[in-house]
């Protein structure tokens, strides 16, 4: 059985849209950077330790894997979260305008004395950005709630001219590596 250990409704959405059968299980693991820590050690680290929370909720994990993941809008070596308000967001989105940044999405499977892993690093070209542009994204609420408070999949598409990597994972959830990580562990699409 699959538990995905994640409250987002993209990487709920991507994998019912690959097939993969799962069940959510609430968890909360703090989200904080350690001074010093690589972006991609970071996020890395962020999904295992979701994915070992959600392994610690489940009453009989013998059978169980649970999936945990973490992605993250990265520039300059500044991980960007998630925006506090509409004004951190609209700061964000500045920082990217006219600029390339990376997406990092880590994905962890775990279960019962097994762990398996992958990280997917995607390039973000971001179209330079007017003021207006910028007031009627954040008016929209969609960056609320975003990494880099910005949805690829909704408005903010339209401020993306290029992209080298993987869209899904810019979505949240690397599904080629995700579904890779899941056979291994014997589970596919239904």
């Amino acid at each position: 059985m699959l538990y995905l250990a994640s409250q987002s409704p993209r990487r709920r959405q991507l994998l019912d849209m690959a097939g993969v059968h799962f069940e959510p299980v609430e968890i909360d693991v703090p989200e904080v950077r350690a001074p010093g820590e690589r972006p991609e050690v970071y996020v890395s680290r962020v999904a295992r330790e979701k994915a070992r929370a959600g392994l610690l909720t489940l009453p009989d994990a013998s059978a169980a894997v649970v999936l945990g993941a973490d992605t993250e809008v990265v520039l300059d070596n500044e991980v960007f979260g998630k925006p506090g308000d509409a004004e951190h967001a609209a700061r964000m989105l500045r920082r990217l305008s006219g600029r390339t940044h990376q997406v990092i999405s880590g994905v962890w499977c775990v279960g019962r004395g097994r762990e398996e892993h992958a990280l997917n690093i995607t390039q973000v070209k971001f179209e330079e950005l007017t003021d207006a542009q910028i007031a009627a994204y954040v008016a929209s609420g969609e960056c609320m709630g975003k990494a880099g408070a910005y949805a690829i999949q909704g408005r903010a598409a339209a401020f993306v001219p290029h992209i080298a990597g993987s869209y899904s994972s810019v979505m949240g959830l690397p599904l080629f590596e995700t579904l890779e990580l899941l056979r291994a562990f014997g589970i596919g699409p239904a």
